[in-house]
């Protein structure tokens, strides 16, 4: 579904990405991993068109990312939910999710009852400012609002940092539900190794911004883990 080819990035006068070649494969929940700092982030902001790409190949179901304004990518049915969330602190929970519904494929005038199925705490606080939640509501709330547009590919920058672990079990339930019943593909960082174990089907490992290791989630095995991801 997504093809990552021969990608690089530069931050001002730094190297970030190097020559990375990954692909997500369609129906697959794939863990993206490595430590801080390996370029995880920018490499999901390079897919969103949040940061600019110096050379390389972007291909979403063979459609040339690249080629398209960061706005336009929702439209062909990518979410995504940011590390730290982003959420609108001043808007209510009803408008956080209404704005997911303009940048859906198919138009939409009410927040699918879905979304409310799998967070009900969202309907109970429809009203209530997304400041004013908790860090796992509002948690719930980004990908709730990233679900509204009805993705295919859904992309989460470490969806548990700092939430509690009732969430973090709700999430990753969440993750798998969407996943078997709806064939929804995922791409996310997570640096929790128990998690990205339950949850994952693929593995991607990033060292230094560049690939150093793609397989099946039984790839990540012990050595990996000594060689690339623990500090």
């Amino acid at each position: 579904m997504l093809q990552i080819k021969d990608l690089n990035q530069f931050y001002g006068g730094s190297h970030t990405l190097w020559d990375v070649e990954m692909t997500v494969p369609r129906g697959s929940v794939t863990c993206l991993m490595g430590r801080n700092g390996m370029g995880k982030t920018t490499l999901l902001r390079s897919v969103m068109g949040l940061l600019p790409v110096t050379s390389g190949q972007l291909l979403f179901d063979g459609q040339d990312l690249r080629r398209l304004p960061a706005e336009e990518r929702a439209h062909l049915g990518i979410g995504y939910v940011p590390q730290g969330r982003e959420i609108f602190s001043q808007l209510t929970v009803e408008e956080n999710l209404r704005i997911g519904l303009a940048a859906r494929t198919v138009p939409a005038r009410e927040v699918p009852e879905q979304i409310f199925e799998l967070f009900p705490v969202l309907k109970q606080m429809l009203q209530r400012r997304g400041g004013d939640l908790s860090g796992g509501q509002q948690q719930q709330l980004a990908i709730g609002r990233a679900l509204v547009l009805e993705p295919r590919l859904l992309i989460l920058d470490e969806p548990t940092e700092g939430i509690q672990p009732g969430i973090v079990q709700q999430i990753g339930d969440i993750i798998g539900r969407l996943n078997r019943e709806t064939g929804l593909t995922v791409l996310l960082v997570e640096q929790k190794l128990p998690f990205a174990r339950r949850v994952a089907s693929q593995v991607r490992v990033l060292d230094k911004g560049r690939l150093v290791a793609a397989g099946g989630i039984d790839a990540l095995t012990d050595d990996l883990v000594r060689q690339h991801l623990t500090v």
